[in-house]
């Protein structure tokens, strides 16, 4: 049997490393993926039914276009025998094609199959999502290769953050508290 916690962490090797095959120790066969899009910069499928369709979107899609993927749950792991958990999240990653740096952030709202510990249900809300020139490529990987991974502090995101203004809002929304992100609730 898995944990919330070892279901997050594979969903994020699977994405991250363009491994479809560990979705099947992150989701239940039958999950459920709803996208919360709030940008413009980046388009997903509201809503996808199935593990094989997640990864089709999650995975093998998102693996065609980009690559050098940061992906970061910004809170303490769930407890093992979660139901539900909530946290936000930070990426860093490149185009394959233009070279240029994507940094977004969010919220996901995972659910979880009470036996099996896989996640039955996830929400991903996309609330930032930069694109910054190939020439910050460099200082943007070298800030993401050194948090910690995949569980991260917020303060430690902001610490070593590169001093550029295209990442304000990315920062606001990493410090800000939940409860005071508009939509977000704890």
């Amino acid at each position: 049997m898995s944990t919330a916690q070892q279901s997050i962490q594979q969903y994020i090797r699977a994405k991250d490393g363009n491994r479809p095959h560990l979705l099947g120790e992150a989701f239940t066969p039958t999950a459920i993926l709803d996208m919360v899009v709030r940008t413009g910069s980046i388009a997903f499928p509201d809503h996808v039914e199935g593990r094989g369709a997640i990864g089709d979107v999650l995975v093998r899609r998102f693996g065609q276009t980009f690559e050098n993927v940061y992906t970061f749950c910004l809170a303490a792991p769930p407890a093992a025998d979660a139901n539900a958990f909530q946290c936000k999240w930070l990426v860093a990653m490149s185009d394959k094609n233009s070279g240029e740096a994507r940094v977004g952030c969010g919220l996901y709202d995972w659910q979880f199959n009470p036996q099996s510990r896989l996640a039955e249900r996830l929400t991903i809300t996309i609330e930032h999502m930069k694109t910054l020139p190939a020439t910050d490529l460099t200082g943007i990987m070298a800030w993401a290769s050194s948090l910690d991974y995949p569980w991260c502090r917020p303060e430690a995101v902001v610490d070593n953050v590169p001093d550029l203004s295209m990442l304000q809002d990315v920062i606001q929304f990493v410090v800000n508290p939940m409860n005071e992100e508009s939509g977000v609730k704890r």
